[in-house]
């Protein structure tokens, strides 16, 4: 779930609580980060245009200000291109700086608790989805079938992360589970402090995880629901961040 991827990554800017797992990196710097990762990873193909810089700073849940400058540093020096004019915007440039993307990695300090952060929300979203299937409304299965139908539409990685967080975050409250549902949500805000940029064609595929999980939701299949669940953020643990090298692409 992209954060989801993942889900997703993946809300608020990043506080200090949320970049403690990027070794203190500025808000700037992790962004940097972020979109370096998916171009030295295959996310991000020379040449692809990325969304434009409002897009950008909503999709990786930081502030315009923060999205503007990391993209300007990025173009500085030479790993990413800006274009005027009507067929204009910024691009991966067709051939980014090697020794520029092998500064722009992450520690396996940071991989840690990428993964502890997902081992949190697994449990989180068992909970969350167990209860959901037996206290959600008619009107929360239909705004849930609408973002899902506004995900399967999403053209960019930024409009699918932003469907996608409000996706989570509606499961989360159709569960009733009160001020349990404050601590979700702060986890999932820390985990989409990771989300970096996915091909749009895998996160539509993440997106049948979504399809099914409303279908176990209409159903009151709790079991169902939460085995979903499971799967969908379980992944993460083979495609988020620093195990995307080596995994197969979100399903």
């Amino acid at each position: 779930m992209t954060t989801d991827l993942a889900e997703g990554a993946g809300s608020s800017p990043i506080g200090a609580a949320a970049l403690s797992g990027f070794d203190r990196r500025s808000a700037i710097d992790a962004v940097r980060l972020r979109i370096g990762m998916a171009i030295s990873l295959g996310l991000l193909k020379p040449g692809e245009r990325l969304p434009d810089q409002h897009e950008v700073a909503l999709g990786l849940s930081v502030s315009a200000i923060t999205a503007r400058r990391a993209l300007a540093s990025l173009a500085e020096q030479g790993v990413l291109v800006r274009r005027r004019g009507r067929a204009g915007g910024t691009f991966v440039a067709d051939e980014p700086p090697l020794e520029v993307l092998r500064e722009l990695t992450a520690s396996p300090a940071e991989s840690q608790q990428v993964h502890r952060l997902v081992d949190r929300r697994l449990l989180f979203e068992c909970a969350v989805t167990h209860y959901a299937a037996v206290h959600v409304t008619a009107a929360q299965l239909e705004e849930l079938e609408q973002l899902t139908a506004e995900m399967a539409a999403s053209t960019n990685w930024s409009d699918y992360h932003q469907a996608d967080e409000r996706f989570h975050q509606l499961v989360a409250a159709a569960s009733g589970l009160g001020t349990a549902v404050e601590a979700y949500n702060e986890t999932l805000a820390e985990l989409y402090a990771y989300f970096i940029p996915y091909p749009i064609e895998q996160l539509h595929r993440s997106n049948r995880d979504h399809m099914a999980l409303v279908a176990a939701l209409q159903a009151g299949d709790a079991a169902a629901a939460v085995e979903v669940s499971r799967r969908h953020v379980d992944i993460l643990h083979r495609t988020m961040f620093m195990g995307l090298a080596a995994a197969a692409p979100p399903g």
